[in-house]
């Protein structure tokens, strides 16, 4: 028992080391300085902090969702990590770059965490409204906002870690920062369509507990629906 809580200390010293100072962090990512350590410290504190914000809102509906959300959620930005990374990393090695599979991986982690410990800290205000009203367009709009702030932030930080480790001073440089630029935008795209094939994370008031939906429709179709909604536009 005491040595399980040693090693979870020592993932949450890998995490608040990242918070509290980047820059040095970052130094011992461009160098390679225990890569491995780095990489699942951070793996297991966002999966953890991005399952009990999924556990919230699934709460919304049923112990059942709640169940599912807290799985679903955190495996939605692993898998968008997944499918993504490769493209950037072999886009940088054509084009330069000296870097390992691991320093990108443990690079895009560390957005992966900001954005995690963000969703976590804007938990007990999605509590509140989960408490306080039912609304479930409302609810619905506020979580994209969330969600929208918190990845927002996330992609920034990764932006600038990425001009802080990745190679700037030879030729390629400029074509690396624009592939890194465009991949953001992938990146984006990518969770956004994979959370939609992936709902209900809050699961529709009074209907049954689902799993998966039929995949139909789009997420930003959907986000134009619910905002038309609360505006009365459509019933």
């Amino acid at each position: 028992m005491i040595e399980r809580k040693s090693v979870g200390i020592k993932y949450f010293a890998v995490l608040i080391g990242l918070l509290r100072d980047r820059e040095a962090f970052l130094e011992e990512i461009r160098q390679g300085v225990r890569l491995p350590n780095k990489i699942i410290s951070l793996l297991v504190c966002s999966s953890l902090f991005i399952a009990i914000y999924g556990g919230i809102i699934g709460a919304f509906h049923s112990w059942m969702q709640a169940l599912s959300s807290a799985i679903k959620l955190p495996a939605l930005y692993l898998i968008t990590l997944l499918i993504c990374l490769p493209t950037l990393y072999f886009a940088n090695v054509i084009f330069g770059s000296k870097r390992t599979f691991s320093q990108h991986f443990a690079l895009v982690l560390t957005a992966v965490s900001v954005t995690a410990v963000l969703l976590f800290s804007f938990a007990p205000i999605t509590l509140f409204f989960l408490i306080t009203t039912n609304n479930y367009q409302f609810l619905i709009l506020l979580n994209v906002l969330i969600f929208a702030m918190t990845g927002f932030i996330g992609i920034s930080s990764l932006y600038q870690a990425m001009n802080l480790v990745l190679e700037q001073e030879d030729e390629s440089s400029k074509t690396r920062k624009k592939i890194l630029q465009s991949w953001l935008f992938l990146y984006a795209f990518v969770g956004s369509q994979l959370g939609w094939t992936l709902r209900p994370f809050f699961g529709t008031p009074g209907s049954p507990f689902e799993l998966f939906r039929e995949r139909e429709g789009n997420f930003y179709l959907s986000v134009i629906q619910a905002i038309s909604y609360l505006l009365g536009i459509r019933t």
